[in-house]
């Protein structure tokens, strides 16, 4: 007798006795037989259970869906025109000699095999039912491969595993931290790691030539589809002796490479990987993280209305437009929809202009010249059926409002095909922003980078010339998503005192947040630099995802509570009290 056979093997086993064991997946009752799909992690199997086995026929007229069972019997061939195409061992039958429920099921609160599947809320309440679907047990297994491929590379590419702290210190990432309260330090905090940053860094100070670790990373940002809440997984990875940040760009091509046509099995815009510089990227895209498998690129007008009466656009800082083909075919009520969304993004409405049996169609041409509807239509090699939509205002409002039209117009005429991967390395980061909320300026990405320039750079004075500051960073995106950020570390102590210096901090506030950083490279720290993929989105973006809590295992819900685990939670006072809270 052959023990404990998988659902996918039976075939092969015709005329031996096996044990099977899984979930009852659908049983059916045709009076002198009875007949049990039998599901495990591999598929299903048919059992049959006749009246002469009473042991086993007793037992089968107990069984409900989802009882959980394992049969003794033999494996025989389905009688001719009986066989069952659409299950891997639909040739086979297990005929059961001896029957056992291991465990019983009460009625399921949602369906796991229905066509019409529970709302997301009830799915991730009963996550450990909704895990039975086909679906997610292929994406928990795809998940596995893709980790399984990035361990192979980084080995072979002489990169050491290394964990790193998950209880450290709070630091400017840009995102909330979360923090643990110190029981045995009453009225001090360790904070959750933001990515382990500091620590990597300090692995190179520590002589360690390639470090890599798939991170637990944890930040307090508000969930959306794209992001998971609180905690979410990266492929972090420095080298030492690395002053490029193409040294390492060319590194992990192929990788993605990899990844994106034999893992996901997809095909690439380009095996030749675009360097988009931040500040081309916004121009042409309106976006740092523009999606290229398709065009639609910002084209700027400012030119041609530079003598324009329109009032509109005769006080904007600049004129852009993008080229719609196929843009006549809008409603009123679809263009209603655009303009609503470019006066989300801070325009003032959506003026357009089509292209229909040669003429210049649109509630503003009676304002332009017929110079200027010449030179739009040429500039933009507009033909009928084309609409033009413009952007007016100063430039980084336009290019924001184009940027994210852009992506919905391509939405909304299925130009993202999801059968192809187009990827893109945007440089050269602005080193500092201007923080809005704050009217002050602040860091970009993070203040562990290297500007552009090294110390010299830093020789500024005012606002204009700290914006002006390029980064040695770099984000690589995938059909419009940042999956990777990373750079050229800073690892001269009196370039991260200057860095603090320009933005008001002091070399004691440097020196609190980061003592153990200074101290390390004031004894010979190594150049070094390196990347983190955001394996979650990327994961989702490979597997056609939309969603990304659908790619993980126990993700928390829209409004970042676990409903499955009911957290966050209370706590008991005598916790509180144990704390000093």
């Amino acid at each position: 007798m052959t023990e404990r056979i998988l659902s996918e093997n039976v075939s092969n086993l015709v005329e031996q006795t096996v044990v099977v064991s899984g979930w009852v997946h659908a049983r059916r009752d045709h009076g002198g037989l009875i007949f049990i799909d039998l599901r495990d992690h591999t598929g299903l199997v048919q059992l049959v259970i006749n009246p002469e086995s009473q042991q086993a026929f007793s037992v089968a007229e107990e069984l409900r869906d989802e009882f959980v069972v394992k049969a003794t019997g033999l494996v025989s061939r389905r009688g001719e025109g009986l066989a069952n195409p659409n299950i891997a061992s639909g040739d086979v039958e297990v005929v059961v000699e001896s029957l056992e429920i291991l465990n019983r099921a009460e009625t399921l609160p949602i369906q796991p095999f229905s066509e019409h599947q529970a709302n997301e809320e009830l799915r991730l309440k009963y996550r450990y039912l909704d895990l039975r679907r086909p679906k997610m047990q292929n994406m928990l297994k795809k998940r596995a491969e893709m980790f399984s491929i990035i361990r192979q590379f980084m080995e072979s590419a002489d990169f050491t595993e290394v964990t790193t702290p998950i209880l450290a210190s709070s630091s400017p990432e840009g995102a909330r931290d979360f923090l643990i309260p110190s029981r045995l330090h009453e009225g001090k905090f360790y904070a959750l790691p933001q990515a382990p940053q500091q620590f990597k860094q300090l692995l190179m100070v520590g002589g360690l030539n390639r470090y890599y670790q798939m991170a637990a990373c944890f930040r307090d940002e508000d969930p959306r589809a794209d992001r998971l809440y609180g905690e979410f997984y990266q492929m972090d990875a420095e080298m030492s002796f690395v002053d490029s940040g193409e040294t390492v760009r060319r590194l992990f091509d192929p990788l993605i490479i990899k990844l994106s046509t034999e893992f996901a099995g997809k095909k690439l815009i380009s095996l030749d990987i675009p360097r988009i510089p931040y500040l081309e990227a916004m121009e042409r895209y309106g976006s740092d993280k523009p999606d290229l498998r398709f065009g639609m690129e910002l084209i700027d007008l400012t030119d041609v209305f530079s003598t324009t009466e329109f009032a509109v656009f005769k006080n904007a800082e600049a004129i852009k437009a993008i080229l719609v083909k196929g843009g006549t075919s809008l409603s009123r009520k679809q263009i209603d929809r655009f303009t609503d969304i470019a006066k989300s993004e801070g325009a003032g409405g959506l003026a357009y202009v089509s292209y229909e049996a040669g003429e210049a169609k649109s509630p503003i041409a009676k304002f332009l010249s017929d110079d200027e509807l010449a030179g739009i239509r040429q500039k933009m090699g507009a033909e009928d059926g084309d609409t033009i939509f413009f952007g007016a205002d100063k430039r980084p409002v336009v290019n924001k409002v184009l940027g994210r039209l852009r992506s919905e117009f391509a939405d909304h005429f299925e130009l993202k095909d999801p059968s192809v991967i187009a990827l893109a390395w945007i440089v050269d980061f602005p080193f500092y922003e201007w923080n809005d909320s704050a009217k002050k300026v602040d860091f970009g990405h993070n203040p562990f980078s290297m500007p552009k320039g090294g110390l010299e750079s830093l020789d500024v004075s005012n606002d204009q010339e700290k914006l002006a500051i390029v980064a040695d960073q770099y984000d690589m995106v995938m059909n419009g998503y940042e999956i990777c950020s990373g750079g050229v570390r800073n690892h001269n102590p009196d370039v991260l005192y200057r860095v603090f210096e320009l933005l008001g901090y002091d070399k004691s506030y440097v020196e609190a947040k980061f003592g153990a950083m200074l101290s390390a490279f004031k004894y010979g720290a190594p150049p070094h630099a390196g990347l983190a993929y955001g394996v979650d989105r990327m994961f989702m973006e490979l597997m056609n995802e939309s969603n990304i809590r659908e790619v993980i295992a126990f993700p928390k819900n829209g409004s970042g509570v676990d409903v499955m685990m009911n957290s966050p939670s209370a706590i008991d006072p005598t916790q509180l009290k144990e704390l000093g809270l």
